[in-house]
């Protein structure tokens, strides 16, 4: 595993760490999650109480989760944070603070989720490709409408966009970089 990798994976295991820290600080329990029957996750720790709700941690994907159909299908080799955030855990979307704002991750939360996520970035792209704009994949929603934030796959950067539009503002210069500088939010 490159030096890259690992330090994505380190800084996702301690956000996770940290989320899931505050959480249980917070409610004295641990995470839960709505259960939906339709859409299972190995994230789901125990018996699903009164049929509704479940304790949820992130769990590791092992092997991680292969990017191969998507990239044949766009004919393009994706950046390898893209592969390593997305493809290193099932985890529940979580919501965080940065220093401009609010967010919320998104992260495949079973394997028919992750089917669903490649359908989303593969339309992203192409819509990417139809207005000659530079590639991006989106990894998580802000609290301001239509903005996402996205991984430029040239280059590997945090950028903020409008959905349709250019990125317009750089926010990190890695990956890694930007989930080490966000605070859980429970």
């Amino acid at each position: 595993m490159n030096a890259s990798r690992s330090d994505l994976i380190s800084a996702l295991q301690q956000f996770h760490r940290r989320h899931f820290q505050s959480y249980q600080q917070q409610h004295h329990q641990p995470p839960t999650v709505e259960h939906d029957s339709d859409w299972p996750s190995p994230c789901e720790q125990g018996e699903v109480k009164n049929g509704e709700t479940a304790h949820w941690q992130p769990v590791p994907c092992e092997p991680p989760l292969d990017f191969a159909n998507i990239e044949q299908a766009l004919e393009l080799e994706l950046h390898p944070d893209i592969k390593t955030y997305f493809g290193s855990f099932f985890c529940a979307n979580l919501a965080a603070q940065a220093s401009d704002g609010k967010l919320e991750l998104l992260f495949p939360w079973s394997p028919e989720d992750f089917e669903r996520l490649q359908e989303n970035m593969l339309g992203h792209v192409w819509m990417k490709r139809q207005l000659r704009q530079q590639e991006t994949v989106f990894f998580a929603v802000t609290d301001i409408d239509d903005v996402i934030l996205s991984v430029v796959n040239s280059t590997g950067e945090i950028w903020a966009e409008k959905v349709g539009k250019k990125p317009h503002r750089k926010i990190a210069g890695s990956m890694t970089e930007f989930i080490t500088s966000l605070e859980p939010v429970v």
